[in-house]
């Protein structure tokens, strides 16, 4: 080997053990430097409400790098019950354990220079977060009065910018206690969540950076899955995963779940009264250009597009128990929709083959039956309840298609004025060719009727409504319709004295066709005055089936002539009764007297 190689490679090594040594004298002598700095940044930007410790601090100042065990971020509760008998406390109280925490190539010069710190990366393994929230009436006024005292604003007196390229935060868990006046609480916890931050930087201009959400550019999250029974025991909400994007504006929650904790029967029994009870799921629920900071700030909901697909809507009630008489008026999807303290604006729900079930247990029959809109599938525009923007379009428009009972083919349209006072809404739409005894499916359970034939070659409606009454046309093209009257399960009868009945209603009450025998078409002029106690959507249905009996023949008029000749009837099977009475006691009478 040439001389002049052992030089450089002397040099070299010289270099590398000067550099060694001078790494290992700043690692020991700068130590408690850093862990001084790292507590007082705490202290002070929380206002000593704080305190940061760890078993462990593993420094390599060549590298910049520092690895933290066991790391410990707990709430002084001394503090606390200072701040709150000053009414200074914030709602919010973290309690936080790591497992192990790494930072990667941080300046120290930088910091020391110029009161900067830059950091290459962080890495969070097993955090443990517990967010304990109690409601303090105080911060609302402060709120208002004084605004919040921004994170620069809280370690600039330390340092003037923070720069970290990534932080990774992995197999996170998170639990929310949430107290209410009493100290009652009631909680929720997540586990093995998987956060992503990028581009975070800390400085007196990055607050108003609106490409930003809390000083990041980017904040992925995943959660594997959320499973919640409510506190009452009657429900519980669950979904598979979650993936939050904040840089893309996108949330996507798939197999959602909202649903009866407990079976039909026992469900009822324990409410005691018939309420309806919802079974909800969708596959995908995805929302797209969510205000992420807007929700999690002020809970206001305000995104451009949400999508729900592939599921289900499932409602039911039992009519065996009782249902308290609560005036529905106002109480309409869209008025409900305005009373919402919280600002929702969404620009369009997609939603896409949805099952939309309605089920009822008779109470006179003690038999199920349901109608089915299947594969319900349209758009729900202008879902909001800002003013703002209802000034300038002050309707909520709904256009949806869907297979009724599996086989006819509706599409319906609605609008809902949001600023009318008195719930003005207009709903019109077609359904297809399909045969009538697909409703037997609802009818012979709950009314103990049957559609022995039928077909129904088409219906239109166009109806506006109110709080109080509807009006409209309605239109309904069929022939072939037979009824059939069914038994009553308690009270048997002879199958002859029903074929008769229902022979006489065929014959004398409904019109087998429209146009009728005599070729005249029947149009239902529909003019139903609202139930209060009726909901929006039974007094949705109430309205259609008063234009369903004007098209089969059966008007208010001619209701009124069956009624009053059912009254004859009933008064001459009376008079029959009491002759025959009188007959029976005059017979009686001779024969007794004969005897005598």
């Amino acid at each position: 080997m040439k001389p002049i190689w052992k030089w450089v490679i002397g040099i070299l090594v010289l270099i590398v053990v000067a550099l060694a040594g001078v790494s290992w004298y700043l690692s020991r002598n700068w130590k408690p430097i850093v862990e001084e700095q790292l507590k007082e940044l705490v202290k002070s930007s929380t206002d000593s409400l704080y305190r940061l410790t760890y078993e462990d601090l593993d420094m390599t100042v060549a590298l910049g790098n520092v690895t933290l065990k066991n790391v410990l971020l707990k709430p002084d509760t001394q503090v606390y019950a200072r701040m709150e008998a000053a009414e200074l406390a914030p709602d919010n109280l973290y309690d936080i354990e790591i497992k192990e925490l790494k930072v990667k190539r941080f300046g120290i010069l930088d910091m020391l220079r110029n009161r900067e710190l830059h950091i290459k990366s962080i890495d969070l393994t097993e955090p443990r977060i517990h967010l304990t929230n109690k409601y303090h009436a105080y911060n609302d006024t402060i709120a208002t009065e004084k605004p919040k005292k921004s994170l620069y604003e809280s370690i600039k007196g330390v340092l003037n910018a923070v720069n970290i390229g990534r932080i990774d935060i992995e197999r996170a868990a998170f639990r929310l206690t949430k107290l209410n006046e009493d100290s009652v609480s009631t909680s929720f916890g997540l586990d093995s969540l998987q956060i992503r931050a990028e581009d975070i930087l800390i400085d007196e201009h990055a607050q108003a950076d609106t490409s930003r959400l809390y000083y990041t550019k980017l904040i992925e999250a995943f959660i594997p899955g959320f499973e919640y029974t409510f506190s009452d025991g009657f429900y519980k909400a669950r979904f598979e995963a979650l993936q939050i994007n904040t840089q893309a504006q996108t949330l996507l929650l798939t197999q959602v779940d909202f649903r009866p904790a407990l079976d039909k029967a026992a469900f009822y029994k324990k409410h005691g009264k018939n309420v309806t009870r919802a079974d909800l799921h969708f596959d995908t629920l995805y929302v797209e250009k969510l205000d992420f900071k807007k929700l999690i700030e002020e809970q206001q909901t305000i995104a451009q597009r949400v999508s729900v697909k592939n599921g289900h809507a499932t409602l039911y009630g039992d009519k065996r128990y009782p249902k308290q008489p609560v005036n529905q008026i106002g109480q309409a999807p869209h008025q409900k929709l305005m009373r919402v303290k919280k600002r929702i604006s969404v620009d369009t729900v997609f939603v896409k083959n949805i099952d939309v079930v309605y089920g009822e247990m008779s109470g006179k029959y003690h038999r199920e039956g349901e109608i089915s809109f299947n594969g319900t599938t349209g758009t729900i525009s202008n879902v909001t309840n800002d003013t703002v923007i209802l000034s300038q379009d002050k309707y909520m428009r709904a256009d949806l298609r869907a297979k009724v009972m599996g086989r006819g083919n509706l599409h319906a349209k609605f609008t809902f004025d949001m600023l009318s006072k008195t719930g003005e809404h207009t709903y019109n739409g077609t359904l297809g060719a399909m045969s009538a005894t697909a409703f037997n499916r609802i009818l012979d359970p709950l009314l103990n009727v049957g559609i022995r034939s039928g077909n129904i070659r088409g219906i239109r409606f166009n109806i506006s409504g109110t709080d109080y009454r509807s009006r409209g046309d309605f239109h309904f093209d069929y022939d072939n319709l037979k009824i059939d009257l069914k038994a009553d399960p308690g009270k048997p009868r002879k199958k002859r004295s029903l074929k008769i009945a229902s022979f006489l209603v065929n014959q004398l009450i409904i019109n087998d066709s429209n146009p009728d025998a005599n070729e005249k078409y029947h149009v239902g002029s529909v003019n139903h005055r609202r139930v209060p106690e009726h909901t929006f959507f039974k007094n949705l249905w109430e309205s259609l089936l008063d234009g369903i009996k004007q098209t089969a023949g059966i008007s208010k008029e001619r209701e009124q002539k069956w009624k009053e000749r059912a009254e004859v009837a009933k008064e001459a099977v009376e008079r029959t009764k009491e002759t025959t009475q009188q007959t029976k006691g005059f017979f009686r009478g001779l024969f007794k007297k004969k005897e005598e």
